[in-house]
């Protein structure tokens, strides 16, 4: 055995002295900085085998980013050391920088659209309030980029990501099914979780941290969240992936395509329900209701609307299924006295105060964590903002969420406008318009709660917008895709038919 090792070591000696120093470093790190450090360290070797990985099987690493993204937040935990944002941004900026490596393969001309433009100001814009110091405790570079990442820069990659990668039909209804089913698993575990109960970890989270939101009316209902961060995120999240599938589905002409598409959408609508998140069912609506402007067919919009009209009547106007809790809360989104919202209401009215004096806001360095007791600004940085639009609006002031709502607008009214007049497939156009439809229900779920920026909502809905911006540049390849897929669909039909007649004789 110690012949064969010399042996090898001779014939490789820079790598196992390379091993041998990084084995060292591990142990060192572990003994002096704890377990974090040591993993990172011992995690090296593996990084750089997928980046090698990476290189060569590029699609692969965009379904990698897909599906991380998806089950980031499931048992997340800060104590692990590292930004819980870390391996999506590796993996976004690593395929981003193989797209400029391999410039002339990549379709960056398809990047130039108002999408772009309006996040570039929006990005800047961010980049500025770095020497934002309102609260006068200096420039912290560090505390400032976690905030400009988490409400810019990560749009801005997703944008790129989705614009680069997803450049064929083939790849787009690949994406749709890979989402689908990621969906399905999270209905699947919040089943799970209300069946069977939850995991050992989900239950300490729960009575812990989560027990003041989550378990409510006395300990008598509780409010799941599946693989998500939180019943919120969870809620509005899931809400919204519901309004795209039934979109897609209704809209598609493949029947395997259409079925798949449906079950999604009503097994998501149906886990919405289990979050007790009031938002959810405002974002439902309201992502249907879009859809009647959007779908340029009145076959399509008459029957929508009569559906969802009378959704909103029973829940509204009705007491049918009030013996369900789920439902009962549910109901209270159509109750303008509920306290919860009068006392948002409340503390908006008091930041209001505040903020008059603070045009470009608190600052995005700014936390619970760096302000001293005695500071001007204390009550903005401690307040629970309880709205992606007032965390916007308390860190960058009423010039910077005046800034975000402009550029929101104009995203969302380019990819409509490409949905009803650049895009003649119906089919095509479903897709574009379910994608615009779950926009707008994410929107106002920003409006409702703190999930507009949280994983894996950015990613899936802000690429998802993206996604409508290059639907044009690959419609007559989708024409083509989907006539092959419709002549295959009618020769099994014939098949099966011809089979049934032979049966019977």
């Amino acid at each position: 055995m110690t012949s064969a090792w010399r042996t090898y070591a001779k014939d490789n000696g820079g790598r196992v002295s390379l091993l041998f120093l990084l084995f060292l470093l591990a142990l060192y790190e572990f003994v002096t900085a704890g377990f974090s450090t040591f993993a990172i360290i011992c995690l090296i070797p593996a990084i750089a085998i997928v980046v090698l990985l990476a290189f060569r099987y590029r699609m692969f690493t965009f379904w990698t980013l897909i599906v991380v993204n998806y089950f980031i937040m499931w048992h997340s935990r800060p104590e692990i050391g590292m930004p819980t944002s870390l391996p999506n941004e590796i993996l976004e900026i690593l395929l981003i920088s193989l797209a400029i490596l391999d410039v002339k393969e990549a379709k960056f001309e398809r990047t130039a659209n108002i999408m772009l433009y309006v996040l570039l100001i929006w990005c800047g814009f961010c980049t500025l309030e770095v020497l934002n110091d309102t609260c006068g405790i200096g420039i912290d570079v560090a505390a400032w980029y976690t905030t400009a990442r988490s409400i810019a820069y990560q749009i801005m990659y997703a944008f790129l990501v989705y614009t680069l990668y997803i450049t064929t039909p083939k790849v787009l209804t690949k994406y749709l099914y890979i989402w689908g089913a990621l969906a399905l698993f999270a209905t699947f575990w919040v089943w799970k979780q209300k069946t069977f109960g939850f995991t050992a970890m989900e239950e300490q989270w729960l009575q812990t941290r989560g027990r003041s939101t989550h378990i409510i009316q006395g300990g008598s209902l509780t409010r799941y969240f599946s693989t998500f961060g939180d019943a919120a995120n969870f809620g509005i999240g899931i809400a919204s992936t519901a309004v795209a599938f039934i979109i897609f589905g209704i809209t598609s002409r493949i029947k395997k395509h259409r079925i798949f598409f449906l079950i999604t959408g009503i097994a998501c609508a149906w886990a919405m329900m289990q979050s007790g998140t009031r938002t959810a069912m405002a974002c439902l609506i309201a992502g249907m209701l879009a859809y009647v402007f959007l779908s340029k067919s009145f076959k399509i919009a008459i029957p929508f609307t009569i559906v969802f009209g009378l959704f909103v009547f029973i829940l509204a106007f009705t007491t049918i299924g009030q013996s369900n809790q789920q439902i009962r809360r549910m109901r209270t989104v159509f109750d303008r006295n509920d306290a919860s919202a009068n006392a948002r209401s409340i503390n908006q009215q008091a930041m209001k105060k505040y903020l008059a004096e603070a045009p470009w806001g608190i600052g995005m360095a700014v936390g619970y964590q760096n302000v001293p007791a005695n500071n001007k600004y204390t009550f903005m940085a401690t307040v629970p903002p309880d709205s992606e639009y007032v965390f916007i609006w308390i860190h960058t002031g009423i010039i910077g969420i005046t800034v975000f709502l402009i550029c929101t607008f104009v995203m969302l009214f380019g990819a409509c406008w490409i949905t009803i007049f650049r895009i003649e497939s119906p089919s095509l156009r479903g897709i574009g318009a379910g994608f615009c439809c779950a926009m707008i229900s994410q929107q106002l779920g920003g409006y409702g709660n703190q999930v507009l920026m949280q994983f894996p909502n950015c990613l899936t809905f802000y690429g998802g917008l993206a996604i409508v911006y290059i639907l044009p540049f690959i419609e007559s390849e989708w024409n083509e895709y989907e006539k092959g897929l419709l002549a295959e669909q009618e020769e099994k039909a014939r098949l099966k038919l011809e089979k049934k007649k032979a049966e019977r004789v």
